[in-house]
């Protein structure tokens, strides 16, 4: 597995910030080599990629999300991947975004050009394209303030996470 880290900071609230990264449709607009995304549930996405000249399409999952702190995925088929999204407040308005992601590059191609940084500089771009993209507009295109809670970890149970909420809450 490869592991990336990358922040940036953004001049908006982090509610503001948070808002726009739940708005998954807008990905291609500032995520080089997305085409599209479609919000299939409340937790689920179907992506569309052509990196390379190679189109690839995967159906990733919602993990955990709490407004205006995390968002974490991984990806149900298609190529490994998972990772966490953090928003962090500076002040009343700047917000730093945290990307962590791993990744499992299956190809000839892939592993190269994880080698080399290319998934890494990929990754810092999307982010500094999502910091215009934000700032120029001041505002978000929408946002989910849902409330998804991880899944136990082995030996846990759901009543022993400390976000499980009140019996029969819903997870959205």
């Amino acid at each position: 597995m490869t592991t990336i880290e990358k922040s940036v900071d953004v001049e908006v609230p982090v509610t503001t910030a948070y808002n726009q990264w739940t708005q998954f449709e807008s990905f291609p607009q500032f995520m080089e080599g997305v085409e599209r995304i479609t919000q299939v549930t409340p937790t689920r996405t179907h992506w569309v990629t052509k990196i390379g000249g190679v189109t690839r399409e995967f159906d990733a999952e919602i993990t955990e999300q709490h407004p205006d702190e995390r968002v974490a995925w991984h990806t149900v088929d298609g190529p490994p991947q998972g990772g966490v999204v953090t928003f962090h407040r500076l002040d009343e308005r700047t917000t730093r975004v945290h990307v962590q992601m791993e990744y499992d590059p299956q190809t000839l191609t892939e592993k190269a050009g994880a080698a080399i940084g290319l998934v890494d500089h990929r990754v810092s771009g999307d982010l500094e394209r999502f910091k215009e993209f934000i700032e120029g507009r001041g505002a978000e295109t929408g946002g989910w303030r849902g409330d998804v809670s991880r899944p136990p970890q082995a030996g846990e149970t759901r009543h022993d996470l400390p976000d499980a909420g009140r019996p029969g809450d819903p997870l959205r």
